[in-house]
This record gives structure tokens, sequence and C-alpha cells, in this order.
């Protein structure tokens, strides 16, 4: 069994998954990699069984039926580690933004602190390649605003490029997850963060897509800026 399992959700990542699991399976470290594609119509899926025999049982798929979310893809892998014992679980995108040899950082983070590791654009100031001025914007003022609905102390709220430890996640009820967009991202430290539970940030270079498409839509950070408010006002009802 290996230490750490790296969970990569996808629709549509033709051009990309091929390569991501090639690089994430080919680093020093022997990690696995699950796939949980939601049936994409372009053959991700398929991609991911040419290779299961180049990489045999340290590459997995797991195929959902619709395109149901980031979020409920992401505990839907979850689930998958836990009941097979990893010891880490990662959140990683398929499209590269997030560079694979980043991977070791993330988990020596992850195991100093038996907590969550964020990968983060925002650590050490701005570590971002390729965004538009208005999208570098957008995303850094997300994460002041979670900050300050929240009280939350990371620069990073809404990365997508973190570690678990076994012993974080399993203290997070996964079936309270409410979000499916990059509200999931802040959910999911939020809860982190209630349980008192550590959070190490760890800085990255973050580089923008350059095959495929982005997934990002009016209506995911619509989620975003109005479900921090209800998270809060979850905590404070003590409903969370």
């Amino acid at each position: 069994m290996s230490l750490g399992l790296v969970i990569i959700p996808t629709y549509n990542e033709i051009e990309n998954i091929s390569l991501i699991i090639t690089a994430v399976l080919e680093l020093e470290e022997q990690f696995h990699v699950l796939i949980v594609d939601d049936n994409s119509p372009d053959g991700t899926s398929n991609a991911v069984i040419e290779l299961q025999s180049q990489f045999q049982g340290r590459l997995f798929l797991e195929t959902r039926l619709n395109k149901d979310g980031l979020g409920t893809a992401y505990v839907h892998g979850f689930k998958w580690a836990l009941e097979r014992e990893y010891d880490y679980i990662f959140e990683m995108d398929a499209d590269f933004s997030h560079n694979p040899k980043d991977l070791s950082k993330l988990l020596a983070a992850s195991q100093r602190s038996k907590g969550l590791a964020i990968g983060s654009r925002y650590v050490t100031g701005v570590n971002v390649v390729n965004w538009p001025l208005n999208r570098v914007l957008l995303s850094y003022g997300a994460s002041i605003y979670v900050r300050l609905i929240t009280g939350m102390k990371i620069k990073d709220t809404t990365a997508g490029f973190v570690c678990f430890s076994r012993e974080a996640l399993q203290q997070i009820d996964l079936d309270k997850i409410r979000f499916v967009g990059y509200a999931f991202q802040i959910e999911m430290k939020y809860r982190t963060y209630v349980k008192g539970l550590p959070i190490e940030e760890v800085p990255i270079i973050f580089t923008d897509r350059t095959r495929g498409e982005s997934k990002m839509s009016g209506g995911i950070i619509k989620e975003a800026i109005f479900g921090v408010i209800a998270l809060r006002i979850r905590k404070l009802l003590n409903t969370l």
C-alpha cells in the first residue's frame, strides 16, 4: 500500500490525462492515483484504462454516470481512499496548473502536522503564471473575502492543491459537505479549521492550463460568494 493517494477529478481532460498520470506516477515517491471521471464524452476514461496495465496496482478509475461537480467527485474519492487505508490523500487538478513535483512538499508538510497541507499561491506573495490580471484579482480578492467572513488565517482559501492526513480527514463528516463547485474547497478548509486541526500552507507556483478548457462558470462563483456566508451562519447556529 502506498503512503499517498492523489485524487484527480476529470471531465473532458483527454488532452491532459495521460500526461498528468505519467508525471505523477514517475515521481520518486510511490504515489497511487485515483481518477474520478464524470463520464467524459471525449474518452478520458478510456485513456486511463489504457494506462492501467503500465501502472498496474497504482492507477485506479472510478467512472460516475453524470457530471455532478467537483465537490462530489472529491468526496467520492475521499471515501474510496479511507476504505483502503491510505495515510495521505491529495487533491490535484488534471491540467498541470499544479506541478506534480510539489506533491512531495505537501506530503512532508502533512506528515509533520498530521493535518491539512495547502499548496498556496498567496502565502509568499502572488505566485500565479499566465492568468490575466482580472482573474488574479478575483482569486486573491476571494481569499481575502473568505478570511474576513470566516476568521480563517489561511492566505489561499480557495486553493485546490492540498493534502489531508488520514487522521484529519476522518474527523470531517463527508456526508455533511454541501457545496459542489469551487466553494467545496472553502468548505473543506473551514471544516478543518473549525475542528481545530493543524493547517500549514506550502508555497507553490500556480500555472494556468495550456490544454483543454476551464470549468469555471458564473454559477460556481455565485456559489462561492454566498456559500461562505452560509457556512459562517451554520457555524454560529451550531448546525455546521
